[in-house]
């Protein structure tokens, strides 16, 4: 069974785009939503990413919707902990091909750090 891992710089995550988030009304709170939108810079990028460093610029502080956590999962999708894992890494996957590709370095790495 595959293991879901964050990869480091990879950064599909951030681009929060809301076009590509059709539903995001569904699960973030009013004032979630008015945060969400504000992070939202050129292109779709959060304006807290380092698109030279391909880091959070506020990771240790970054708002809950950027947070894998199983709490935080189970009350914004109502997914279990139990499914965390695989719904996590059918996330990722469906993000890092949006972003860069099918066929991705990042999709390669991300492949690579969920095997066992």
């Amino acid at each position: 069974m595959a293991t879901w891992h964050c990869v480091k710089q990879c950064g599909a995550c951030c681009n929060l785009d809301p076009a590509d988030r059709p539903d995001i009304e569904d699960y973030l709170s009013p004032a979630e939503l008015e945060l969400y939108f504000s992070m939202v810079g050129e292109n779709g990028w959060c304006i807290n990413y380092d698109r030279v460093t391909r880091e959070c610029r506020i990771y240790p502080d970054r708002p809950r919707f950027c947070r894998v956590e199983p709490a935080i999962f189970q009350e914004m999708y109502s997914i279990f902990p139990e499914e965390l894992n695989d719904f996590a890494i059918e996330c990722c996957q469906q993000q890092i091909s949006g972003v860069y590709g099918d066929r991705s370095l990042e999709m390669l790495r991300f492949e690579q750090a969920t095997k066992d």
